[in-house]
């Protein structure tokens, strides 16, 4: 299916089933989640990559907690790599799924999957270290639930790479799909937290202090361990697999629903977060 961008190998369609309201809902997620990775995007590389070009190194700590640590050049270069990857991801992981570049620059395509895999397993990898060894936000429950999904990065990026050698498209296009969702669960986290915000207009269920809290623990479980935005794809293969029109219809109202929590956050994390920082 051409025109769809989240696209898989699709049986004969049964004659009763209509499509178009999933097709719908996915397309317009795919939408709002550019535009805002690619806000995320710009914001990273004005704090970080422009300041680190001009040698203001201690701005990286007015987001990251022990962000710069003079003396700690091990330290500083594992979170210079972070963020310079991290760009890399936001910016070219949507346009992996954009049919018309797929299409038209198959090389381009090609070359930008390969950059992508081998940057999330990277960014994930040092992420995981940076978690237990330079400290960061939050508690030990929040740090564990970081941490599993940097197993489902290099799991699903290995499928990927797999199946991709195997010249077995439809399984790739799934994996790749797999490794998005999971790999941006530090911006879902984001995401979700200045949705919940913008709702209650207040820290309700954690203290912003200690930036711990039952709301915190869920959050963490659900952009993490257990991540929806994978229960969302998985929901989204099944509807298409099985063209049960219910069940479609159901995942389509999820999917859009989750998408209007996902705009509020952006909007949130950007006027409130993001632009400010700049």
């Amino acid at each position: 299916m051409k025109n769809n961008v989240l696209s898989i190998e699709k049986p004969p369609r049964k004659t009763n089933y209509n499509p178009k309201l999933l097709d719908f809902s996915t397309k317009f997620w795919f939408i709002i989640a550019t535009i805002g990775q690619w806000i995320f995007g710009y914001y990273v590389v004005s704090v970080y990559h422009v300041s680190t070009f001009k040698g203001d190194f201690e701005k990286w700590n007015t987001v990251l907690p022990k962000g710069y640590v003079a003396g700690d050049w091990k330290g500083n270069l594992m979170v210079g790599i972070h963020v310079l990857l991290a760009a890399i991801m936001v910016i070219g992981g949507p346009l992996q799924f954009i049919p018309q570049i797929r299409e038209r620059f198959r090389t381009f395509h090609r070359w930008l999957g390969i950059i992508y895999v081998y940057t999330a397993i990277i960014v994930s990898s040092v992420g995981f270290i940076m978690v237990w060894t330079r400290g960061t936000v939050g508690d030990t429950f929040m740090h564990v639930a970081n941490s599993m999904q940097t197993f489902y990065i290099i799991i699903f990026a290995v499928l990927a790479v797999k199946f991709a050698r195997e010249k077995q498209f439809a399984k790739h296009r799934n994996y790749t799909l797999r490794l998005f969702m999971v790999a941006n669960g530090v911006w879902f986290f984001r995401v979700g937290l200045m949705s919940w915000l913008v709702i209650n207009q207040a820290p309700v269920g954690f203290n912003p202090d200690t930036f711990t809290g039952p709301f915190l623990w869920v959050l963490s479980t659900f952009a993490y361990a257990v991540p929806i935005s994978l229960i969302l794809l998985e929901m989204y293969f099944y509807a298409q697999k099985t063209q049960n029109q219910r069940f479609s219809t159901l995942t389509s109202i999820v999917i859009f629903l989750f998408t209007i929590i996902m705009t509020i956050g952006i909007f949130g994390a950007t006027m409130g977060m993001w632009l400010p920082r700049i």
